[in-house]
Order: C-alpha cells, then structure tokens, then sequence
C-alpha cells in the first residue's frame, strides 16, 4: 500500500505563490476581491480562480454582506486559520535567507512581545531541528532516522 505523502497533498491545496499571498492579506484582515486585487497586483483571473479554489478546499468561505448590489467576501476558516503558522514560518524564513531587511516584525498584541516560533518535544519541551526527530508511520513504532 502506498503511503499518503501529506506534503504533497497539502501543497495540492496551497502550493502556489498567490495562494499564499492571498492568505498572508486573509491573516491582514482583507476579506474583499478589490482590495486582494489592490493589494496584490495579480490579474483578476488568477485570483477569481485562486480565491475559488480556497474557498472549494474549504480554507476560504464566501459570505455575502451586501444584498443590493449583491457583493460577497471571503473569509477565513478553521482550516484556513490553522495555515497561519505555516504562512508565519515562510515569512521567517524569507526574512533570514531571502530578503534583506524584513518588512514585518510581529509582536505580541498585549505586551508587545516579538512572535516567534519554536520546535518542541511533547515530553521535555526542549527545542528540537530536524537532526533530532526520526520518522515512522503512525502504524509502526519503530523509528528510523532521516
């Protein structure tokens, strides 16, 4: 039986550019086509299509908040919410490999903290890369390192 490659299924949802863009202005708070549109400078194609998909996948959902002319938003899931970390982590790393100096810097909204994300272990809480985690299917516990 051929194992599910979660990576891959995942970027079968998310895996472009403006997909990702498209959810770094959702965590922004931009919830309309004209202001994605504006912010983004993509063609209006791309992100009719693009917003579509998020919404199939269930990431986005369309709500209506005009009735006369009908106009719709689009707004953040629990599934698309739980993308934040991941959007977080790419912007992190940008700023480290990519760029040169970060455009963004996030803080903490009650005591204005500098965000960042950390690697654990479950058990003893310590910091963890991926030299220190072996891999094994949820059905054999038997480890092997990667």
């Amino acid at each position: 039986m051929e194992r599910q490659d979660s990576v891959a299924a995942a970027l079968s949802q998310v895996g472009d550019r403006w997909t990702f863009l498209i959810l770094r202005e959702s965590f922004f708070g931009v919830r309309r086509f004209a202001d994605f549109q504006r912010n983004l400078g993509v063609a209006r194609n791309i992100l009719s299509d693009r917003l579509g998909k998020l919404v199939e996948f269930e990431i986005l959902a369309r709500r209506r908040y005009s009735n006369h002319p009908p106009r719709e938003e689009y707004r953040l899931t629990e599934k698309g919410r739980d993308l934040y970390n991941v959007t977080v982590a790419l912007m992190h790393w940008g700023d480290k490999w990519v760029v040169d100096k970060p455009a963004l810097l996030l803080t903490h909204r009650d005591d204005g903290g500098v965000v960042e994300q950390i690697l654990q272990c479950t058990c003893c809480r310590q910091p963890i890369t991926s030299r220190d985690v072996t891999y094994h299917t949820p059905d054999d516990h038997s480890p092997s390192a990667m």
